[in-house]
């Protein structure tokens, strides 16, 4: 989902890059010591996942997997989004570094949301846990492309129809993201539930 250079006016590009920073300093205060490795290994996932991807008009779509980072790091998936998305910007000229504010909160921001949203859920019984794994997945995608979509509306209104196709073509990125989600959370619930959050110790 990263957008080309050269799209987006500036105040979209202003707008982003103030609540990139904003999300990322909340992310850094709340990214504990002991988290720093984990977020070192979502940041390479997420570096990872992006590479193979799709243009569609001044965006593209591919898998973004901003759902599970965020289910497992919070705020903190601001920080690691950014880190990716710059490291994509200077060695891949996927996006650019105009558009790294815009960018990073087109991914991060509905990370954030959906860790809020549905995190209270995947230490509940199993299938409530699932069904909110595939939730926090498909939705964050949904509203990363419902993000794409208004940034280049509030930068031209003739963007419209493209902002239309971009979404529509991350509803099949939405099931497999959901998917994946949901497969992540269900073997993390066996092998090291503590990672997941809201994790209380029964002992």
């Amino acid at each position: 989902m990263h957008i080309s250079e050269g799209v987006l006016s500036g105040p979209v590009l202003i707008s982003g890059a103030v609540l990139a920073v904003a999300g990322t300093a909340i992310g850094l205060k709340k990214l504990d010591y002991d988290r720093i490795a984990k977020a070192g290994m979502l940041a390479a996932t997420f570096f990872v996942a992006s590479l193979i991807h799709v243009p569609i008009g001044p965006t593209n779509a591919h898998l973004v997997l901003n759902g599970i980072v965020g289910l497992l790091l919070g705020w903190a998936a601001f920080p690691v989004i950014l880190a990716a998305v710059l490291l994509q910007a200077v060695l891949f000229q996927f996006g650019g570094i105009t558009t790294l504010g815009i960018n990073t909160t087109i991914m991060a921001l509905p990370a954030v949301g959906t860790y809020l949203l549905f995190g209270p859920f995947v230490h509940k019984k199993r299938s409530i846990a699932l069904a909110a794994a595939f939730g926090c997945g498909a939705l964050s995608v949904l509203l990363s492309g419902i993000l794409v979509a208004l940034a280049l509306i509030f930068t031209e209104e003739n963007f419209f129809e493209i902002a239309g196709i971009a979404v529509a073509a991350h509803i099949p990125v939405m099931i497999i993201e959901g998917l994946v989600t949901a497969l992540c959370v269900a073997f993390l619930r066996k092998v090291q539930p503590e990672m997941l959050p809201g994790y209380r110790n029964p002992s």
